[in-house]
């Protein structure tokens, strides 16, 4: 299917699918999916459902195949209410992404439309205990065993890990070092070796489980390799980009709704005499936070606008919009907590949710510090490309070169 089937007629309808879950089951429902860190199937079937994970396959087995710029009103709706529902999407990227593009004709054709359905679930089985943005730092080993591989090793903070039916696990081969060593595998859960680890509790952003997967001799045929050998972290390119920019669009929908929550409380609050909103003090502080989530908003709307067009520099384009939107997110999060005041704290009101949800957006996917380094890296790179006409660097170095001072 072509992007251009998806007409602003049908992105509407379909963003306003999104939204009736979000006022209606996802969000009644969002409060008690926070108190228990399990799987929110209820949340997932009515995703699955409604045709909403099936946005992220394409339409060749079974998906919709919608374009980035209508992925992020999705992801940023469901958002809003919570956080697991709006994960639930970006999963599909991290999880069934590697699958869609690395599998073989007959692999993609036996799993990809049951994971579109919601019939089965995988996990993206990259991060360790001692390596996570830090690709090349990856211990997990495949070892050739004749026509295949044998995987050793152990993966952290694998979310569906708990739920997973298919695990895509990212190894070095035979332990060359770099990158380019790495390969990615896919690997049923019942495989001999393979052992998912009890949950690893969380200080938030209940819902989407995460556990530990244990590899120790987990025997990998030909045909489940992802693409090619040696092709592991080219396969995650494409998903790690799609879920910075899914990490982007939900640190926005949860600060819109915290922005929403406490605009109401505003409207009705009374202190000293008068609505807590008519005091200016709390004007500006509303203002400045809708201004500041709109302008972000407008950074991730034209990075996901790249994305689909196929822009090369996209990748830094979305370290800009995740790291803008993530620690916006957690900042208007902890806003809006303030001017609910004691109550704020309180877990009768979700804006303590909220806030807790948004701190993991900062680290997911790359923290905001290794995504400043990679943003740092780019603009040195760029301006040692070009030379600014107002600038004469060389004429200042040889000035400087001259040991006659000017007369």
């Amino acid at each position: 299917m072509s992007h251009a089937d998806w007409t602003p007629a049908r992105e509407a309808e379909t963003v306003a699918v999104a939204r009736a879950l979000a006022d209606g089951p996802i969000g009644a429902r969002a409060n008690a999916v926070a108190e228990q860190d399990v799987f929110a199937w209820d949340t997932f079937r009515d995703l699955c459902a409604s045709g909403i994970v099936a946005t992220g396959f394409p339409l060749a087995h079974g998906g919709t195949e919608a374009p980035m710029r209508v992925r992020v009103q999705l992801i940023e709706t469901l958002a809003r209410v919570c956080s697991a529902a709006a994960s639930m999407v970006t999963g599909t990227d991290l999880a069934g992404r590697p699958i869609v593009a690395g599998a073989g004709p007959a692999l993609a054709a036996e799993l990809v439309p049951k994971l579109v359905r919601g019939e089965l679930q995988s996990a993206f089985a990259l991060t360790e205990r001692l390596a996570g943005s830090d690709v090349a730092g990856l211990a997990t080993v495949a070892r050739r065993d004749g026509d295949g591989w044998v995987l050793d090793g152990v993966k952290r903070y694998i979310t569906r890990a708990t739920v997973a039916d298919w695990f895509t696990v990212v190894a070095r081969v035979d332990g060359a070092p770099g990158a380019r060593a790495l390969s990615a595998f896919l690997v049923p859960r019942d495989a001999p070796g393979l052992t998912v680890g009890p949950m690893q509790p969380k200080l938030g952003w209940a819902g989407v489980p995460a556990a530990e997967v244990f590899l120790r001799g987990v025997r990998v045929p030909r045909e489940r390799l992802l693409g090619v050998e040696g092709g592991g972290m080219a396969l995650a390119q494409d998903t790690l980009v799609r879920a910075r920019i899914g990490h982007a669009a939900i640190a926005l929908g949860r600060a819109g709704g915290a922005l929403e929550m406490a605009a109401q409380w505003c409207g009705r609050r009374r202190t000293f005499g008068a609505r807590l909103g008519e005091h200016q003090g709390v004007q500006w502080m509303l203002a400045e936070m809708a201004t500041r989530l709109e302008a972000s908003r407008c950074l991730m709307r034209a990075v996901a606008d790249r994305y689909d067009r196929g822009d090369p520099e996209v990748s830094v384009h979305a370290s800009m919009a995740k790291l803008h939107a993530t620690d916006l997110g957690m900042q208007v999060t902890t806003d809006c907590l303030q001017l609910f005041g004691g109550n704020g704290y309180l877990r009768e009101f979700p804006l303590e949710r909220f806030m807790r949800d948004a701190k993991l957006n900062q680290i997911g996917e790359g923290a905001s510090e290794i995504h400043k380094t990679l943003i740092g890296r780019h603009v040195l790179r760029a301006a040692a490309a070009s030379r600014h006409p107002c600038l004469d660097l060389d004429a200042f170095d040889a000035r400087m070169a001259d040991p006659e001072p000017p007369r």
